[in-house]
């Protein structure tokens, strides 16, 4: 069997780190191939890129995420114990948990909460010279994810929550400060939702019954045991830390409705519908995560190559999304692709592939769609504001890449004057 390309540096991690997204699938059409081998801290790895790669890589059974991710993103995006460090039917069990959390009532109960969250601040971004979305949206994420999951939380308590959980995403991403910093925030994050549900476990906490807190506090394992309590802690915040982490998209939408002002008359007006193709093309088109790894549970061949238990896979999810096979003209913001072309499962994988309830694609995904859909009918009919003059070129070295200025806002209106587009102010780039 003919050995596949390999990338002739001893070790590429610092390649990693420069390149950032692009680091997949930059090799990949350098090497002509959909897949490559490499070392990365040190250790073998097999990158692959493409749909049928995420088809395969999301096929149940065939990957496990245990001893995947390096221990401080592991640390800071899932510990141990979690739903995505299981497999089979273990998974499958605790997924439900989470699944059960996503019915389309209570997902428009979170969106309710979440918008009105959102226009109980333009009272006051309309006394600011300027807003600065990124500090806003993990906030007002915040409140409203909390509300929705019966989590209490004290004055002022929102705005320290939201900041734990923005420095572990930007924490995953990152060595040195930022890595350490989201740990140490971690840690007492963990400490904070532990005791929460110990005193909900006791009575002390009321929780309403069909919120996560009560949920995941009740829940039991497939031996009828409640979970240990560190374990449930793990798993609210793997409620909590992915909707406040929404805030990236949001910042997205926010870019694109100001880098293609073209699209906002099919939207003002429009209802969820009209806002679908908008919203899944920022998804697509938008850098979120770069890329996932698996460990191989049983050995495989695809691809003229033969992956052994334990080896280490990374699938190129931002390569997969910008693939030129799949998508025409990748590099092109156009939301009416999506409604010419009928989309794969293994196409458009920002949140991963597969099915939602076998496999270990993430099941807040639909929470994502639903508050990114808020979120841009709210910047398009609830307010009107100017674009000042700012930075905001993503660099796609940094993860997660984000404008430098955190996107900012000036001037704004209520939503008597909405109906007009922003102005876009000379010099924003």
């Amino acid at each position: 069997m003919p050995p596949i390309p390999r990338d002739p540096s001893p070790d590429s991690t610092l390649a990693l780190l420069s390149e950032g997204y692009r680091f997949i699938g930059n090799r990949c059409r350098r090497f002509g191939s959909d897949l490559f081998e490499t070392r990365l801290m040190l250790r073998r790895a097999v990158c692959i890129s493409g749909a049928e790669a995420a088809r395969l890589f999301y096929e149940p059974g065939r990957f496990t995420r245990r001893g995947a991710m390096p221990r401080p993103t592991l640390a800071l995006l899932q510990h141990k114990g979690s739903v995505q460090t299981k497999d089979g039917e273990a998974h499958r069990h605790r997924k439900r948990l989470f699944l059960s959390l996503m019915t389309p009532e209570a997902r428009s109960r979170l969106c309710d909460l979440f918008e009105e969250e959102w226009r109980a601040r333009i009272p006051a971004w309309m006394g600011l010279e300027s807003v600065v979305l990124k500090e806003e949206a993990p906030v007002i994420l915040c409140r409203a994810v909390c509300r929705w999951a019966g989590v209490p939380l004290e004055p002022g308590e929102a705005e320290q929550r939201a900041a734990e959980f923005v420095a572990m995403v930007e924490g995953a991403g990152s060595v040195g400060p930022a890595s350490l910093r989201g740990l140490l925030l971690r840690r007492r994050t963990q400490g904070w939702v532990r005791r929460l549900v110990e005193r909900t476990r006791q009575g002390i906490v009321a929780a309403e019954e069909g919120g996560a807190l009560h949920a995941v506090a009740c829940h039991r394992e497939p031996d009828g045991e409640l979970m240990d309590t560190d374990t449930a802690a793990t798993e609210l915040i793997n409620v909590l830390r992915p909707t406040v982490a929404v805030w990236i998209y949001i910042l997205f939408v926010a870019m694109a409705l100001h880098e293609h002002p073209e699209v906002r008359p099919s939207l003002v007006g429009g209802d969820d519908a009209d806002y679908e193709p908008f919203v899944q093309e920022v998804r697509r088109f938008y850098p979120f995560f770069p890329m996932i790894g698996g460990r191989v549970m049983q050995p495989f061949e695809w691809r003229g190559h033969r992956f052994a238990a334990g080896d280490w896979v990374l699938l190129d999810i931002y390569g997969t999304n910008h693939d030129p096979r799949v998508w025409s003209d990748p590099e092109v913001f156009r939301p009416a692709r999506f409604q010419e072309r009928a989309t794969a499962d293994s196409d458009l994988v920002p949140q991963g592939a597969g099915d939602h309830r076998a496999g270990h694609r993430c099941p807040g995904e639909w929470i994502t769609i639903d508050l990114m859909t808020r979120a841009a009918r709210l910047l398009t009919t609830a307010m009107a504001y100017e674009v000042p003059p700012q930075t905001l070129t993503l660099d796609l070295s940094t993860l997660p890449a984000q404008p430098p200025s955190g996107f900012v806002l000036g001037n704004v209106r209520m939503a008597e004057v909405a109906r007009h587009a922003p102005r876009r102010a000379a010099g924003a780039s």
